[in-house]
């Protein structure tokens, strides 16, 4: 393909919005807008890979930095949109609100009477806390919802210094909203003082972990007072206990009981498919140097850089169209930088567009019957006769 078709235009600075280094070089070699749209070359190199990935492995193939599981593939990337778990030791990686953990209950104690106290303004896990002198682990956290399918009030709980997954409660209830007051009004709760005890018409969820905690402070579905010393089966009861609290660094590891981290991830594929523009992106963030992309062979958007520089003597433009026809015949890919320009202008878009060789036809090379040819990774250039090029059977013969 000839580069004029593509209407690539490069830019010698990265632009003012750049959120990577990888990015910034797909801005400037003209495969994205500054907008993140994707250009003509974009969309060459997008091809490109949707044909790589008739084989399903072929990511493993690109000496990307993967994260993966089942069922998703992630690459790590600070501004990212996809949150993970994930465990050094065993490689165990899953988006944040869906991750499993070692949940560690407290030493079990004997259950103690139900105890009503007053607690003025203390409508957050963390008001509480501080007031009674608990930690939040000693606490029950509740949340309201409706389920949208049928308008039923879901009453849930976790212990206060977890945090709901929203995700697993919508993959165990169905999809749901915040209940609104005249929901919690209806089944006998009051917000910032709600428990389980003495709801009605209430489907109550409970966190796996609650049963295995004794002695909890929980609401008294009374403004301004809370309950100390609730206790599951004794005090109330539950429709479903489940895992529905969300994951933290620091948090163990369901496979290996070690540490999980946090990483800001973008998803390279999953179920419903390769995230063809993503990969792109992951591509550009590890194949780089500082004077542009560096893209593998099998997933560059062309094998060759082929680009004529033109001279005085010779007619180096008609030489470089015989070897795009000759390189196009034996099924190489070459993009065709045939513009009149200046030598270090080609150079500096070729090292930017980043496809693994470049061939130039220049005069001095030329008179000698042999063209230039560079590996984009490599620190200088060699030449090579004219025939071998314009013979080539495949592109193997010259890596």
């Amino acid at each position: 393909m000839k580069y004029t078709d593509l209407k690539i235009q490069t830019q010698r600075e990265a632009p003012n919005n750049a959120r990577t280094e990888g990015f910034a070089f797909l801005v400037r070699a003209g495969y994205l807008t500054r907008e993140n749209e994707i250009l003509p070359l974009g969309q060459q190199a997008i091809l490109r890979l949707q044909h790589l990935s008739e084989d399903a492995s072929f990511l493993f193939h690109l000496s990307l930095h993967l994260l993966l599981n089942d069922h998703e593939t992630f690459f790590p990337l600070p501004t990212g949109d996809v949150e993970i778990a994930h465990c050094e030791s065993c490689k165990y990686a899953e988006r944040i609100e869906f991750a499993q953990f070692k949940k560690k209950a407290l030493p079990r104690e004997e259950e103690l009477p139900l105890e009503k106290v007053s607690t003025p303004d203390c409508n957050t896990i963390e008001s509480l806390a501080n007031f009674l002198g608990v930690p939040k682990e000693k606490t029950a956290k509740a949340l309201m919802y409706t389920r949208v399918s049928d308008g039923q009030f879901i009453f849930i709980v976790v212990r206060g210094d977890m945090q709901l997954s929203e995700a697993k409660l919508k993959n165990i209830v169905g999809e749901i909203k915040l209940a609104d007051a005249e929901s919690v009004r209806r089944a006998g709760a009051e917000a910032g003082f709600a428990s389980p005890i003495g709801l009605s018409n209430a489907l109550i969820v409970m966190d796996e972990l609650i049963p295995r905690s004794q002695n909890l402070v929980a609401g008294a579905n009374e403004a301004g007072y809370h309950l100390k010393n609730t206790n599951y089966l004794r005090d109330y009861s539950a429709e479903i206990v489940a895992d529905v609290t969300q994951a933290k660094a620091g948090d163990l590891c369901v496979n290996c009981g070690n540490p999980l981290s946090t990483l800001v991830t973008i998803s390279l594929a999953s179920g419903s498919g390769f995230q063809f523009e993503n990969i792109l992106l992951a591509l550009a963030e590890t194949h780089h140097d500082e004077k542009g992309l560096a893209f593998p062979k099998s997933a560059a958007p062309f094998d060759v850089y082929l680009m004529h520089v033109p001279g005085k003597t010779i007619d180096t433009l008609e030489k470089a169209e015989e070897i795009y026809n000759a390189l196009q015949r034996a099924g190489i890919s070459v993009l065709f930088d045939h513009r009149d320009e200046r030598a270090g202008v080609k150079f500096n878009d070729a090292d930017l567009i980043g496809c693994p060789i470049r061939i130039t036809a220049g005069e001095k090379a030329l008179k000698d019957e042999m063209v230039e040819l560079k590996i984009r990774t490599a620190s200088g250039a060699s030449t090579v006769p004219l025939e071998k090029i314009l013979n080539l059977k495949d592109i193997s013969e010259i890596l």
